[in-house]
């Protein structure tokens, strides 16, 4: 839940919008009350100038202990995809909608938790500069956090994912989480899928 009084993220934004600074001022964000159970916020990783910037939902359990986006299984999901969709990873800035991991404790585990509606929107101006200063030619928004915040709530990812559609100065292009190939009762079926949708990205760029 965002804290009254403030402007969720807004207000933590630094004078200078460079990967570094943003970086730097992001550490210490508490925009919304995530940051007080999340070991550290996770920020965005890649060059300054990357082609794509894929955008996922929050950090998870191994993204939020080891302070990178997409290290856990789902990372190796869009490894894969990116791979074989012919996207180098050295042209891909990852990062999410939401830099602190929800979840809800059970036991000695953490269970992921959705971010609300409130805690996605708190969280937008860090997302909104980071496009400003990397302004990607594609941005691929995975899965339905994403898409709420980057491009409404009314778009249905899966009624236009794999469609290019205009997001500022980029091309946008919306496909399912990897984590959800995971979940998937038919893995392959669902990768299939995926990856039709990251070869789409790729043929805008």
């Amino acid at each position: 839940m965002v804290k009254d009084g403030n402007n969720g993220a807004a207000e933590f934004l630094p004078d200078r919008l460079d990967l570094d600074a943003l970086r730097s001022a992001a550490a210490c964000c508490e925009g919304c009350d995530l940051y007080r159970n999340a070991t550290q916020t996770v920020f965005g990783e890649g060059p300054r100038q990357a082609r794509f910037m894929l955008v996922g939902e929050q950090p998870g359990d191994q993204e939020d202990r080891q302070g990178h986006p997409f290290v856990g299984p789902a990372g190796r999901i869009l490894d894969r995809g990116l791979q074989e969709a012919g996207i180098k990873r050295d042209d891909v800035y990852l990062t999410n909608a939401v830099k602190h991991f929800s979840f809800t404790p059970r036991g000695k585990r953490r269970i992921h938790q959705k971010p609300t509606a409130a805690e996605i929107d708190a969280c937008r101006p860090w997302l909104d500069a980071e496009l400003a200063a990397v302004r990607p030619e594609v941005v691929v928004v995975l899965g339905a956090t994403a898409a709420r915040s980057l491009l409404g709530r009314t778009f249905k990812v899966t009624q236009h994912r794999g469609e290019p559609v205009p997001l500022g100065e980029s091309l946008a292009v919306a496909t399912i989480h990897p984590s959800a190939v995971l979940r998937a009762p038919d893995r392959d079926a669902a990768y299939a899928g995926f990856l039709s949708d990251l070869q789409a990205a790729a043929r805008v760029a």
